[in-house]
């Protein structure tokens, strides 16, 4: 029986925190329970129904996979030579592919160019399985379900972060919690930080640069 593929992922532009992909894999007969059950992009739900959802939607799809990205293996991509938070997140989207073993994947692109995109997943693909790669693909029932497990995942993963290591905020750089919560803890908490981003280098080289005044 044919079963279909959606791919997201939650947390690729906070200064801190992992980065969580999800795919989930289904028959095309199931995708209309969840719509629904108000299966839509995570981004217009609240935390509340995204919970909510989470347990619903492993009821109705035939299986999943959750992969978490730690802020490390995310510095190693941006800083690698040949790879790149892209390419990285081809890999892990193949990876994903080829555990559930689709006939059909439907992936929200991160990338401009979703030609090369596609051209790169391809060589780590371990079977024939047909790609369909687009801009805002949580429009799919099947990719917004993705969206969501991905969402919540992520949701609980900092929460977690945030009893060890207190109150940062929604983690974006844009947030000023986080702003000062970096400022206060980027060298006493250096694994919870994306040392690559732009805001820690720049708290970092200021703070390096005061101390030799």
């Amino acid at each position: 029986m044919e079963t279909i593929c959606g791919i997201d992922e939650a947390g690729k532009g906070p200064l801190l925190g992992p980065l969580v992909l999800c795919g989930v894999v289904i028959h095309p007969q199931d995708v209309q329970k969840l719509v629904d059950i108000g299966v839509k992009d995570s981004k217009f739900l609240t935390p509340k129904k995204r919970e909510e959802l989470f347990p619903k939607i492993k009821t109705i799809i035939k299986d999943y996979m959750l992969t978490i990205v730690e802020p490390r293996e995310i510095d190693k991509a941006v800083e690698s030579e040949t790879l790149n938070l892209n390419w990285m997140e081809a890999i892990k989207s193949a990876i994903i592919v080829n555990y559930l073993k689709p006939d059909k994947a439907i992936i929200d692109c991160p990338s401009t160019n979703i030609q090369a995109y596609t051209d790169y997943m391809k060589q780590f693909l371990k079977q024939d399985t047909e790609l369909q790669l687009e801009h805002k693909a949580e429009r799919y029932p099947v990719v917004a379900a993705a969206s969501i497990l991905a969402k919540v995942t992520r949701d609980r993963e900092i929460e977690k972060l945030k009893l060890k290591y207190g109150d940062f905020g929604s983690g974006y750089p844009s947030d000023k919690k986080a702003q000062d919560f970096l400022k206060a803890n980027w060298k006493k908490y250096p694994e919870l930080f994306r040392q690559s981003w732009a805001p820690y280098k720049k708290v970092a080289n200021q703070t390096k640069l005061g101390e030799f005044k």
